[in-house]
């Protein structure tokens, strides 16, 4: 036999029940938009492909743009070490 408070949930339940549903919510939205906007991103360099320009070079670009100065001047520089290393240069 159930018991009336085992049927409904506590306060405290519903609450952290409701508030586990919102959060899940809003990660589900997020994600869509992310979607979307690497949809947006995916159509920007295909449209630079299509004006011929090279699409490795320009992710390489936006990569390195999101880096520190200091840090791209090190790895810069590691890699032309590297490279001299190795008879590439």
């Amino acid at each position: 036999m159930a018991t009336a408070a085992a049927v409904q949930d506590e306060p405290a339940t519903r609450f952290a029940k409701d508030q586990l549903k919102a959060i899940i919510e809003r990660i589900e939205r997020l994600e869509e938009e992310k979607k979307a906007i690497s949809d947006d991103i995916r159509d920007v360099y295909a449209e630079a492909k299509g004006n011929g320009y090279d699409v490795k070079a320009l992710r390489t670009i936006v990569r390195m743009r999101k880096q520190d100065a200091n840090e791209r001047a090190e790895q810069e520089t590691i890699l032309e070490t590297y490279l001299q290393a190795l008879g590439m240069l």
